[in-house]
């Protein structure tokens, strides 16, 4: 796997995302709240004229809150035709990955494995590949009580 992949921090896990599916890195403006969503969108955004989801990546997976701090950036990824600003602790850097995507071993627990491709080998270390639908669906999709 020769991909570029954008490397994030969420929830003190190092993360990847493709770097094809990721269209920006934002710096987070106002976030507008919206009723009736689940906890783990914090409203919405703009990013030139474009209305983004916000969505918190940490409840997203059904993690709580405890005392981590959001970057004051987001990645915005396209997924089923919507666009989503996703907040994590921090964004790293952009970097290849090594090889072919392996097995997530034993041990992240049940949130990590269900929105992971798998674990990933990079030039910076290894890191768990998200699925981005299966993240953004939230943890009442993925059977994980927020």
């Amino acid at each position: 796997m020769q991909e570029l992949l954008v490397m994030a921090q969420i929830a003190g896990r190092r993360c990847a995302f493709p770097a094809h599916d990721v269209k920006s890195v934002i710096e987070i403006g106002a976030i507008t709240p919206v009723p009736c969503t689940p906890d783990f969108i914090l409203g919405i955004t703009a990013m030139r004229s474009q209305a983004l989801t916000v969505v918190d990546c940490r409840r997203a997976l059904g993690l709580d809150e405890a005392s981590w701090s959001l970057d004051d950036r987001a990645i915005v990824v396209l997924v089923g035709g919507h666009f989503y600003a996703l907040r994590v602790d921090s964004i790293e850097d952009i970097t290849s990955g090594l090889g072919a995507p392996e097995d997530v071993p034993g041990g992240f627990g049940k949130e990590w494995t269900r929105v992971a491709n798998g674990m990933v080998e990079t030039r910076t270390g290894p890191a768990l590949l998200v699925d981005l639908p299966l993240l953004i669906a939230g943890p009442d999709a993925l059977g994980v009580a927020a």
